[in-house]
């Protein structure tokens, strides 16, 4: 992926920041898509397939919350967030909800650009080295070679990040792997990615997954990290 190709998605309510945007993001050499409301901004989302999303907090018809639980549900897209707050508790609760990053209004213009330059950075695709064999315990079923995840016989869609979780725990079923083993196979660039990231990504993969977190074939081992259940 490069800067001149990339496409950015702008989901902002207000008319003279999108404005402003657009100005930074072309001159930094991205191609940019505009929403004005939450809604929106989702079908641009479900229909031009941006490479990473730049999304406002404060939204009307759907917030910037409920835009970014959506998002996460269907895909691994960076998304940074805009707020005109900087509480602590916000930026935890942009962590908690997938976001990768959180800018607060207002903004240095080549501070913006650079946070998305490193966010497509982390982005790039890599070779996958997984080896075409299955996994089947009864309960949770993946092929390796197409990917394909069921529960109890259900086909589940997970976004990329989701499969390599669910893969390298499931590949070392029994084991426990610490959370720096699991940034390491599942993410992209984990040197860029907090370890919190990972508790939070496991909380969604268990929702995908349809585990109560009290009966959960993926336990979390305090102090250690987390191992896939195999009985």
């Amino acid at each position: 992926m490069t800067a001149e190709r990339a496409r950015v998605l702008v989901i902002e309510d207000e008319p003279d920041l999108r404005r402003l945007l657009r100005i930074v993001l072309e001159r930094g050499g991205y191609e940019m898509l505009e929403a004005a409301d939450g809604r929106a901004g989702l079908r641009v989302m479900h229909d031009e397939r941006p490479d990473l999303i730049i999304l406002d907090i404060g939204l009307p018809v759907l917030d910037g919350w409920q835009v970014l639980e959506r998002v996460r549900d269907v895909s691994d897209v960076p998304v940074l967030l805009l707020t005109a707050r900087a509480l602590e508790a916000e930026k935890v609760r942009a962590l908690h909800a997938g976001a990768d990053d959180y800018v607060t209004k207002p903004f240095g213009r080549e501070e913006l650009v650079a946070r998305v330059h490193t966010l497509l950075r982390r982005a790039r695709p890599r070779d996958d080295d997984e080896r075409p064999d299955r996994y089947d315990d009864g309960v949770v079923s993946v092929e390796f070679a197409t990917r394909e995840v069921a529960v109890r016989g259900e086909p589940v869609s997970l976004t990329p990040t989701e499969w390599r979780l669910l893969a390298a725990l499931v590949r070392h079923a029994g084991q426990v792997l610490s959370p720096d083993q699991l940034l390491e196979q599942a993410w992209e660039d984990p040197t860029g990615v907090g370890r919190d990231r990972v508790k939070f990504a496991v909380l969604r993969l268990r929702r995908k997954l349809g585990f109560e977190a009290h009966d959960s074939q993926i336990e979390s081992v305090r102090g250690f990290g987390y191992r896939y259940r195999t009985s």
